[in-house]
C-alpha cells in the first residue's frame, strides 16, 4: 500500500470521511458543553529539619533527614488522617481523589494541587490542607511530648483562587475528536477495502480473469428500464462503451478471429444478457451480419429485452421439431437476427452439448459474420462451459462491486479445464468516474443542427 492507494481510497469515500469529521466535531462540542469546568489550586510547602546547635554538620544532617522523608510526607499528605481534619463523611473519599502531591526532585519542597469545580473552594481546601499537614507533622515529629519537633513544614506559597479552568479545553477536545475520527474512518476504510474481494477496477478484473479487459460499461440509472442502447439514437456514454467493446473485439486475434462468441458471467444478475444484446446491436450497426442466440435454456432473457416472441426457437431445432431457417427472427436492425431459446427443456445441458448443437453453430458461423450466444452463468450450472467448449471464444462479464475475484478464478478454472478460450472480460455497471472513454461523458456529444426554412 502506497500513498496513491490511500489517495484513491480517500477520494472514493470522501463523503464517509466528511461525515465522520462532522460527527466528531459535534461529539466534541456536546462533550465540552456538558463537562463542568474544573479548577486547580496549588500550594508549595518547605520541609526543614530543626538545627538546635547551629553547626554546619548538624544543619547538613537536618537537611538530609528532610530529603529522606519527602516521599513519606507526599504519601501522608493525601492520607485519610490528614484529609479527615478538613472534611468528613463521604467528602473524604472525594477530596482524596482530587488531591495530587509531588515531591520536587532534589529539593525539600512539596507541591500540592487540589482540583474542584468551584475555584474558591479549591483554593480554600488547598490552604486548609497545608495547615492541617503542618500541624500533623509538628505533632508526630516530636521525640517526646515536651520536646521540639525535629522536622518542620512551612507553607511557602499559599493557594490563590484560579481564574482559568484546566478543563474542558475546547481546542484540545476538538483536535482529539477529529484525530480519533480520522484514524478510525481511515482504518475502517482500509480494513473494508482489504476484506472486500469484489471487482471494482479494470486491473483487478484483468488479474482475476487472466484476460484483457475489453470494455468498461458505465452505470446508468434508467438502464434497468431501458437496457438497450438504441434509445436516444445511441448518444450516451453507455453506447460509446459498447462501441469501444466492439472495436476491441475486432482486434483480439488477427489470426484467430472468433466467429462464435459465448457471453457469460459467474453468477446471475451481473448483466450478461444485456451485454449480449447490446454487443450484437453494436456489431450489426457496424455492418456485421450478426445472429444473437439465446443459449440460456433455463431462464431465457433475450426475448424480453428485444421484444420478440420466444416460444419457438433453439430447443425445437435441437429436437428436430423445427427447421433452423424457420425459427430465426429478424430484428429492427437490418443485419441483426435472433434465435430464441424456445421451450424450456428438462435436459438443457445435454441438448447444448449434443452433436446437433455443434451442427447449428457450424451452420450459423457459415451464414453470419458473428454468432453471439447468451449463455447461463458459469458457476451454478455447466451449460455455459458446454457452449464454450464448442465455440471459438468466451467473453466474461463481471459486475462492479458484486462479482468476487474468487468467483472469477473458479469460472476461469472451469473454462480452462475444457480448453475453452477466454477472449476477454467486461466490467459492467461501473460508476461513470471509472470510465476511460473519450466521448459523451466529457461534453463531446455531436452537435445536431436544426434546419429551418429560409
Amino acid at each position: 500500500m502506497n500513498l496513491l492507494y490511500y489517495t484513491r481510497l480517500m477520494r472514493r469515500n470522501w463523503l464517509l470521511l466528511l461525515l465522520s469529521l462532522v460527527m466528531a466535531v459535534v461529539a466534541a462540542l456536546v462533550v465540552t458543553a456538558n463537562t463542568p469546568p474544573r479548577y486547580v489550586a496549588t500550594i508549595s510547602m518547605l520541609v526543614s529539619g530543626h538545627d538546635k546547635e547551629g553547626s554546619l554538620s548538624t544543619a547538613y544532617q537536618a537537611g538530609m533527614l528532610s530529603q529522606q522523608r519527602m516521599q513519606s510526607y507526599a504519601s501522608l499528605l493525601s492520607s485519610r488522617r490528614v484529609v479527615s481534619q478538613i472534611a468528613s463523611g463521604a467528602e473524604i473519599g472525594r477530596l482524596q481523589a482530587n488531591i495530587t502531591v509531588e515531591a520536587v526532585p532534589s529539593t525539600v519542597l512539596l507541591r500540592v494541587t487540589v482540583g474542584d469545580t468551584d475555584p474558591a473552594r479549591a483554593a480554600r481546601t488547598a490552604n486548609d490542607l497545608g495547615e492541617a499537614f503542618s500541624r500533623l507533622i509538628d505533632e508526630i515529629e516530636r521525640p517526646t511530648p515536651d520536646s521540639r519537633p525535629t522536622v518542620k513544614v512551612t507553607t511557602v506559597d499559599r493557594a490563590e483562587i484560579p481564574t482559568v479552568p484546566i478543563s474542558p479545553r475546547p481546542p484540545v477536545n476538538l483536535l482529539l475528536a477529529v484525530t480519533i475520527a480520522l484514524f478510525a474512518a481511515v482504518g475502517s476504510l482500509v480494513l473494508r477495502d482489504r476484506l472486500d474481494t469484489t471487482v471494482k477496477t479494470s486491473e483487478a478484473l484483468q488479474q482475476a480473469s487472466k484476460s484483457s479487459v475489453l470494455g468498461v460499461i458505465d452505470y446508468e440509472r434508467d438502464a434497468r428500464r431501458h437496457p438497450l442502447i438504441v434509445r436516444a439514437q445511441g448518444r450516451s456514454s453507455r453506447s460509446e462503451a459498447f462501441r469501444s467493446l466492439r472495436t476491441n473485439l475486432q482486434f483480439i486475434g488477427v489470426d484467430r478471429q472468433p466467429k462464435s462468441l459465448v457471453v457469460s458471467s459467474c453468477l446471475p444478475g451481473e448483466g450478461k444478457s444485456s451485454t449480449s444484446a447490446n454487443l450484437a446491436i453494436t456489431l450489426a450497426q457496424a455492418g456485421w451480419r450478426v445472429v444473437l442466440v439465446d443459449g440460456d435454456l433455463r431462464r431465457p432473457s433475450i426475448p424480453g429485452y428485444l421484444g420478440i416472441e420466444g416460444a419457438v426457437g433453439l430447443t425445437d431445432v435441437l429436437i428436430d421439431r423445427a427447421r433452423l431457417e424457420d425459427v430465426i427472427q429478424t430484428w429492427s436492425e437490418p443485419n441483426l437476427s435472433i434465435l430464441p431459446s424456445g421451450r424450456i427443456p428438462p435436459n438443457p445441458s445435454e441438448l447444448l452439448g449434443s452433436q446437433g448443437m455443434r451442427q447449428v453453430l457450424g451452420r450459423l458461423s457459415e451464414t453470419y459474420d458473428m454468432v453471439i450466444i447468451d449463455a447461463p452463468p458459469l458457476l451454478p450450472v455447466t451449460d455455459a462451459a458446454t457452449l464454450a467448449a464448442v465455440s471459438d471464444g468466451t467473453l466474461l462479464v463481471a459486475r462492479y462491486g458484486k462479482t468476487r475475484r474468487e468467483h472469477l478464478a473458479r469460472a476461469v478454472e472451469a473454462l480452462s479445464s475444457i480448453n475453452a478460450r477466454v477472449v476477454g472480460s467486461v466490467l459492467n455497471f461501473a460508476p461513470a468516474r471509472n470510465s476511460r472513454y473519450y466521448g459523451y461523458g466529457y461534453g463531446y456529444e455531436p452537435k445536431v443542427k436544426t434546419l429551418t426554412n429560409a
